[in-house]
């Protein structure tokens, strides 16, 4: 058993979403695009679209963990191309600099196709030293949508170990659960799938070891999830696009941590597009590990958003969008 260390809190900071809202009101522990930016140009700022994060179709989060005096960060994905992720990144003043890992939780490029970038900009701030890469081997497989008339739709690869160690990456390649930033954060290995209503990615293949040949590549097994222990409130689970259903995630955040409650979901369900058809399986079981905020963006879906907020109540169900904080 991995001891992940309590930590006093954590500071989520949305760098990339397919969603950008600045209107919307949100609760106290959250704050705003907006809200940030005037925060860091306190005094000199006008408001004006040259100042604006830009939505994409991805994700990425910048997330810092704090115990005591102690601060680690690490960034969970980072998008799909590099000028969303660096233009982002400038505009909300974001500090990769800390960065001292990073974890890309699946082998698709709308979560690691600004990875190069992103290592050159932190290896930028930080003089120039390696960052640690958290990866499964799986991820750097060819992949492919296959069509109704039977033909292949290439997904373009993620960066290869080559690339993210010429960039400065220390890849760390394995399908086992560990311990990063001095024990303060959880990366999953392999994630159990035990649902009968959650198949994955219908129609993904991957290119076979020896790169001959398609084979099914429904269960995308390379995925994995990031635990934060907050203490006195429990888990921050995150699960970027739920690939292997995010009750799958939850059942198996439960199982390798069986005293501490389950206290926020972040990142995408994957619950749009030939997903929709399961949306009412899923809300109902995750009405049964009542997490205490749910808050979800990117591949989660307007539909599943509304039957969430629906079960669970607009206090715990947060959308996420580009730009907002998270304080946990």
């Amino acid at each position: 058993m991995l001891n992940l260390r309590p930590v006093d809190g954590v500071d989520v900071h949305v760098l990339v979403d397919n969603v950008t809202d600045n209107l919307s009101s949100v609760p106290a522990f959250v704050e705003t695009e907006w809200a940030a930016l005037t925060r860091k140009r306190r005094g000199a700022w006008v408001d004006s679209g040259t100042c604006l994060c830009c939505a994409a179709h991805g994700l990425s989060c910048l997330i810092t963990v704090r115990q005591g005096a102690e601060t680690r960060t690490l960034l969970f994905d980072s998008g799909p191309e590099d000028r969303i992720f660096e233009q982002n990144v400038s505009r909300l003043g974001a500090d990769l600099g800390s960065v001292e890992a990073i974890v890309l939780s699946h082998g698709h490029w709308d979560h690691g196709g600004a990875m190069l970038r992103a290592l050159q900009l932190i290896r930028d701030r930080n003089g120039g030293r390696e960052v640690a890469y958290y990866s499964h081997p799986d991820m750097f497989r060819p992949r492919a949508l296959k069509q109704a008339d039977g033909g292949m739709l290439p997904l373009e690869d993620v960066p290869s170990i080559g690339a993210l160690t010429a960039h400065g990456g220390k890849v760390v390649k394995t399908t086992e659960a560990q311990l990063i930033v001095n024990g303060m954060a959880y990366v999953s290995g392999e994630i159990p799938r035990l649902t009968a209503f959650e198949r994955g990615m219908p129609g993904q293949y991957r290119k076979k070891l020896h790169g001959e040949g398609w084979e099914p590549d429904e269960l995308v097994m390379d995925e994995r999830f990031v635990a934060v222990n907050v203490a006195g409130k429990g888990l921050v689970v995150f699960t970027a696009c739920s690939h292997a259903g995010v009750i799958n995630v939850l059942t198996h955040a439960k199982a390798t941590f069986t005293d501490v409650p389950i206290h926020a979901v972040v990142g995408g369900l994957h619950l749009a597009g030939s997903n929709e058809k399961i949306i009412p399986e899923t809300v109902e079981s995750m009405l049964e590990f009542n997490p205490a905020f749910i808050v979800v963006g990117h591949c989660t879906g307007w539909r599943a958003i509304t039957a969430l907020a629906n079960a669970f109540g607009q206090e715990k169900l947060v959308p996420l969008s580009v730009g907002k904080r998270f304080l946990f």
